[in-house]
């Protein structure tokens, strides 16, 4: 203790000061209650039954495994919903316009057309043989639950924490935030002492608004993980008009800009119907 207590001392001389990123607290923080933010994720959920949007969307590859990452050109497009799963994605080649890609969904079963390869597939919502190329083991799934934060079902549970995250000050931009937000984690019921997370939804307790969704797999490991910003109004309610999906196994993430977005308009079964020429042969992919 007494040669402890004579560091400072000795030390004096040779310490040294560096400049940091000044950090100061959030001027306004809101509190709400565990019930409140899961009435709030329901009823959210609950708003939207169809959706409608025109995108531009950027894929990355790679990462700290690969040492290395891809960015790929941009592409526009659409993506259309209707609950209960009902998803069709249609992305189109820059420039030319022509359309690259054509896929849809019902939730369990989906389609997909390629027409610049000749190519087609069809598989289910599951991947039974990852490939070793990340975006093949992509499903629809991954778009669906990324974009909208599901509410909770019967059979799951939520609990509550609190963190802080660090963000850049939108007035001085040498200045970082340190602004608090609520860990929202739904998880399985209990079998005994112990119960599994499905997601974790992180939410700021400047504006109440989802800035982030861990999505685990059965094992614990975060399978999708969605980050949401610069939120629009579109009518009563609120969307993020940029969602950058990361699939950290697969090593790929995707950015989705919405341009354009109607929510809550008919939509009929002509929508998700895709039709692949007879002429193209089909690969089953498990």
């Amino acid at each position: 203790m007494g040669l402890i207590s004579l560091v400072p001392a000795l030390t004096g001389c040779l310490t040294h000061t560096r400049i940091v990123p000044r950090t100061h607290l959030a001027e306004m923080v809101i509190g709400t209650s565990l019930d409140q933010l899961v009435h709030q994720i329901n009823t959210q959920y609950d708003a939207i039954n169809t959706f409608k949007a025109s995108v531009e969307i950027t894929a990355t590859t790679g990462g700290s495994l690969q040492g290395h990452v891809t960015e790929y050109p941009s592409f526009s497009g659409y993506i259309f919903m209707r609950k209960p799963e009902d998803l069709r994605v249609i992305l189109l080649v820059p420039v030319l316009r022509n359309q690259a890609m054509d896929m849809v969904s019902d939730g369990k079963t989906w389609k997909l057309w390629i027409p610049p390869r000749n190519r087609a597939m069809d598989g289910t919502s599951q991947v039974t043989t990852p490939s070793k190329n990340g975006f093949e083991n992509l499903r629809p799934a991954v778009f669906f639950n990324s974009l909208f934060i599901r509410g909770l079902d019967p059979d799951e549970i939520a609990s509550l924490t609190t963190d802080i995250r660090i963000v850049q000050d939108a007035k001085k931009k040498k200045d970082l935030i340190e602004e608090p937000d609520y860990e929202l984690q739904i998880l399985s019921q209990p079998q005994g002492q112990t119960a599994h997370t499905h997601r974790v939804i992180h939410i700021s307790r400047i504006d109440l608004e989802p800035f982030q969704q861990d999505i685990y797999d059965a094992d614990g490991k975060i399978v999708t993980q969605a980050v949401y910003s610069n939120y629009q109004k579109y009518g009563d309610i609120s969307f993020p008009s940029k969602i950058v999906i990361t699939r950290p196994l697969d090593q790929y993430s995707l950015t989705v800009s919405i341009t354009k977005l109607t929510l809550n308009q008919q939509m009929d079964n002509d929508q998700f119907d895709l039709k692949i020429p007879d002429n193209v042969p089909v690969q089953h992919m498990n």
